[in-house]
């Protein structure tokens, strides 16, 4: 199996003078860092600019408003339109980027019941979260405002903004579930089982038959069984677990698309093609072509 993801950037945050918190405001003709990751939560407030927005294994087009936080450790690229790289002038970006420690706050915000919300927000991040433009409009003015601030007033604002997410239902999350590729946390022991070989398994090939008797179990039995656990049915989640793999091969940009194909454990291209479109909207080939 290749390693993926050889070319990602570990970016190194460094916010100065000790302070837990630092706030960028953009103003470039297009948006430059490349395909990265870092320690660091994030929050981007886009205010002008648009193109196409990648997190984690999501990729969808964004605009002005647009208004995410992306969790530590989770790649991350804004991709603007070819238009914004033709030299004119009036193509610009504007954003307020805030970025904070993984440790902000940290006894408190685990510990204080006050808090419960804003640490259910954090581990929401780990999967990128993407904020209504209706929320994104209201809490906008003190985004733009945290950045002229310094100090303690900085650190407030931020919690206030951190509030308002936690306690905002007008959210999505943008990774799938199992984009971590790490399986669920749960108390059925041959569940547990199942989950782990399918974790380390599922680019080899793997028959509904096979998986059933390696359980002790008959296929419609096992079907059944797994599907009342997790939701889908045993091939819906394999195929899940591949697409999101192949995600991680095609943002590298050292594969085919064919390499990649048979490289995740589908056995041909038209399979592949199909669930990819199904789950992302666009073919392996568009991905690529947008994110390259």
């Amino acid at each position: 199996m290749v390693k993926a993801l050889q070319s990602i950037m570990h970016e190194q945050v460094l916010i100065p003078g000790g302070s837990p918190i630092r706030v960028k405001w953009n103003d470039f003709p297009h948006f430059t860092f490349p395909w990265h990751f870092h320690h660091e939560m994030e929050i981007v407030y886009v205010i002008r600019s648009f193109g196409t927005r990648f997190v984690a294994d999501s990729m969808e087009p964004f605009t002005e408003g647009d208004l995410v936080m992306v969790g530590s450790q989770v790649p991350h690229y804004w991709k603007n339109d070819e238009v914004f790289y033709s030299g004119n002038d009036q193509m610009r970006v504007n954003a307020v980027v805030v970025q904070f420690a993984t440790d902000f706050m940290e006894k408190a915000i685990n510990n204080y019941p006050e808090m419960s919300h804003i640490k259910e927000l954090l581990n929401r991040s780990a999967l990128g979260i993407h904020f209504a433009p209706t929320f994104s409009e209201s809490i906008g003015e003190d985004l733009k405002q945290i950045y002229h601030l310094k100090g303690f007033e900085r650190l407030m604002a931020l919690l206030s903004i951190l509030d308002r997410m936690a306690s905002t239902k007008a959210f999505r999350t943008l990774a799938t579930p199992d984009y971590s590729q790490n399986p669920p946390s749960v108390n059925d022991f041959r569940l547990n089982k199942v989950l782990n070989y399918l974790n380390v398994n599922y680019t080899n090939r793997i028959t509904l038959p096979d998986l059933a008797n390696r359980f002790g179990m008959n296929a419609s039995a096992f079907s059944r069984y797994f599907k009342a656990k997790t939701g889908k049915t045993p091939v819906e989640y394999i195929n899940e677990m591949r697409i999101n793999y192949a995600c991680k091969l095609l943002q590298d940009n050292s594969y085919t698309v064919s390499h990649v194909c048979f490289e995740c454990g589908f056995n041909n291209l038209s399979n592949f093609n199909r669930f990819f479109k199904a789950k992302l909207g666009v073919t392996p080939k568009e991905y690529l072509a947008r994110f390259q």
